[in-house]
């Protein structure tokens, strides 16, 4: 079977990578994909992620027999209804599902009329009205953006102040664009944050290996959002009893809920969680893999990835053993200096040979081919993955790996997948 992936980053170099393994897999092709995904795919660099009709002319005229879409702008502009009319299989949830991811307010309705565990809530298309609700509310309180921001539309304001000035910067000053023309303003939850990502067909759901991602750009979780700079699987703070929890809780009522608002969800549903003294909370949904997450839980997947989703889109996930790694898995980000604000492009990156040499997994995230160098071409350039036996063995490894690549300012963590000890002993 021929496949397609759309999308041109981390994530998606990771699932090529993984799909690539599959015993029934003739040939992958990527649109756009990118410098590192070549090697296991052929690229289509002209055709857009936005072109549905380009998209689609394509997969049936190679005769595709299954479609996964990465990022999450294609699945917000209907590309799955589009390709589900032309017959050609495809896993990702159609546009009325993906709301769940491509309007905050819109998911948090959800979860509260279906009684789903989230943080308190107020949606507001008026500035004025907004700063009133934190003036009554007080802080910290957070401030999202009700559309798509590219991981970057979420403020944790610490003071009254800082929450008001969010509100200006999101709808006034469009520093989101349209994402901004309404907001959603929340509790401030208290708590572990932990990312569980699930494989649903509409009906069954299955929780992949829980992870978690650090979001801030400086050690110790300090600085702006950015759209992820490392992250670690398993997470340890969710355990076996939790995660029985959230597919109870969480997972299975928001399937339920879904099929009962007649926005059957199908593909991958990522559960942004806080796990408080209350309970796990739902953060967010997103209606996609999520990047870095995808490039810790794919190496831990032992069972065929594309076989896994076609039982998703032929509603058989039921009928499926998945199987996992006892193994943990850590990925590092390397960004380019200046990230998630002004950085520079098309610095040459070095040793990158190297590093594979040692069995890193090298994931491209920004990264583009000029004049045969391979250079940067974006805030986040590479994630760097290592897998070992233990925590300690696979970030021992991950930044063995790291240490061996080198362009002009990079920047990383320097403590991705230390919280984890918090809740294992190191050996």
């Amino acid at each position: 079977m021929d496949i397609l992936v759309i999308g041109s980053g981390g994530r998606e170099h990771a699932l090529v990578w993984k799909l690539a393994q599959g015993s029934n897999v003739d040939k992958i092709y990527a649109i756009p994909g990118n410098p590192g995904i070549k090697n296991n795919a052929e690229c289509i660099s002209d055709i857009a992620i936005d072109d549905n009709k380009k998209i689609v002319d394509f997969a049936r005229r190679k005769n595709i027999g299954l479609t996964v879409i990465g990022p999450e702008v294609p699945l917000i502009n209907g590309l799955v209804d589009d390709l589900q009319a032309a017959d050609i299989a495809v896993f990702g949830p159609t546009k009325a599902a993906a709301r769940l991811e491509g309007s905050k307010s819109f998911s948090k309705d959800i979860m509260r009329k279906y009684k789903i565990p989230t943080a308190a809530y107020e949606s507001f298309t008026d500035a004025a009205a907004a700063k009133e609700y934190i003036k009554k509310m007080g802080a910290p309180i957070v401030v999202k953006a009700d559309g798509l921001a590219a991981g970057k539309g979420v403020i944790v304001a610490q003071t009254v102040e800082q929450a008001n000035e969010a509100v200006d910067e999101i709808m006034c000053d469009k520093a989101f664009g349209s994402a901004g023309d309404s907001i959603v303003i929340e509790e401030c939850l208290i708590g572990e944050e932990a990312s569980v990502l699930a494989f649903t067909d509409g009906e069954t759901i299955v929780p992949m290996i829980p992870s978690q991602d650090h979001k801030c750009i400086f050690d110790g979780d300090k600085g702006p959002n950015t759209g992820g700079m490392g992250t670690y699987a398993p997470a340890p703070i969710v355990d076996g009893k939790m995660l029985e929890q959230i597919q109870a809780e969480i997972l299975e009522p928001i399937i339920a809920a879904m099929n009962n608002e007649g926005k059957k969800y199908r593909g991958c549903l990522y559960a942004g969680l806080m796990i408080t003294s209350d309970g796990p909370k739902v953060i967010e949904f997103n209606a996609r893999f999520g990047d870095p997450e995808t490039q810790v839980i794919l190496p831990l997947l032992e069972s065929d990835l594309m076989e896994i989703m076609l039982s998703c889109v032929n509603g058989t996930l039921k009928q499926m053993s998945i199987k996992w790694s006892d193994d943990a898995a850590v990925c590092v980000v390397l960004a380019a200096g200046g990230y998630p604000r002004k950085y520079n492009k098309g610095d040459i990156i070095d040793g990158l040979a190297e590093a594979q040499q040692t069995g890193a997994l090298v994931f491209h995230a920004g990264t583009r081919e000029n004049n045969g160098k391979l250079v940067t071409d974006g805030g986040r350039v590479l994630g760097v993955t290592a897998v070992g036996a233990d925590m300690k063995a696979a970030i021992d490894k991950a930044y063995q790996d790291v240490n061996l690549i080198k362009f002009n300012n990079m920047y990383f963590r320097k403590d991705i997948a230390q919280k984890a000890f918090r809740h294992i002993k190191t050996k």
